[in-house]
Formats: structure tokens, sequence, C-alpha cells
């Protein structure tokens, strides 16, 4: 929030400290070169300072937000990067296995669904499923980050699949 409101250096640095790291970790665990994943970082904390403004704690945590931004940016470069050769096809008329605009739709709702649903559980385990998934860090590791029990950790996690499962079956 200081860096959106009043363009905190010093806060901004302490972002970047906390967060560069463990974005190149994640884009390169992705099959990104380092020196790429190190452009991608550089560009990710670039898109943080500028558009600090847009981030709203209401949708999910700054974690998510830059972590977001940084696979998308992965994921742009990568269809920039991408050279098709054309070929001529003629007549060919087999099925594409590209999904179909329903069953993207269908995706759409879900992706959406699922982050209603990461709402709606307590912020408790709603951090350690980010911590666990977003930054791939193992159960022993976010117990020690957060300072508590690797069985609290576990406890945590299982109850936040229960949520999950109980409020995406239920469709609420």
């Amino acid at each position: 929030m200081r860096v959106a409101q009043n363009r905190d250096r010093q806060a901004f640095a302490q972002l970047f400290d906390h967060f560069a790291p463990r974005l190149k970790s994640f884009i390169m665990r992705k099959n990104t070169s380092a020196e790429l994943a190190e452009d991608l970082v550089q560009e990710a904390m670039i898109a943080v300072w500028t558009k600090a403004a847009l981030y709203e704690p209401s949708k999910g945590s700054v974690t998510t937000w830059v972590f977001t931004i940084a696979r998308n940016l992965r994921i742009d470069r990568i269809r920039r990067d991408v050279h098709m050769p054309t070929t001529e096809l003629g007549d060919y008329d087999e099925p594409s296995e590209a999904p179909e605009g329903e069953e993207l739709l269908g995706r759409k709702q879900e992706d959406g669904l699922v982050a209603r649903a990461l709402q709606a559980i307590p912020e408790e385990q709603r951090q350690i499923l980010v911590l666990s998934f977003v930054e791939d860090m193992p159960q022993s590791e976010i117990a020690s980050r957060l300072s508590i029990p690797l069985g609290t950790v576990k406890s945590r996690m299982r109850l936040a699949y229960g949520h999950l499962r109980r409020i995406l079956e239920t469709g609420l």
C-alpha cells in the first residue's frame, strides 16, 4: 500500500528483496533459463511498481498478485518468442484438438468459482495454500516461515481442502 499511495522506494525495495528470488525460482521451475528468468523478474517488479495502485486486497494477497504478474509476463514472452513455420495444409480437414468455446467458457467459470472459494476460506488456511501451491514451498518450510508447528500446517491444509471441497461441491 505504501508503494501505491506514496511511491515509497524503501517499501518497494523490501518487496523486491522478498519477491525477486522467489519469482526467479518460480519462473525457472517452469523450464526457463536463469537469464530469461532474471529478465522476467525485472519486468514483473517494474510492473509491480507501476501498477501498485491497481492492487485490490479484497481480490487476493499481494503474493498472489505479484506471482500472477510474473506468470502472465512469462506466458506473454513465450508466445512472443515462438516462431512457428507456416505449412500449407491444402484440404486437410481434421478436427482441432484445441478447446472449443464452451470448454473455454467452462474453464473460465471454474476458475472464477475456485477464486471465490479461496476467498471464502479462513486467511490462515488460504495463506498456507498460497505458500504451498503458488510459491511451491514444502510444508516444513511453511512451518518455519510462519513460526508454527508442522502439524498445524498439515491440519490447516487439510481443513482448507475440506472447506474448498464443500464450497466447490455446493457451488456457493
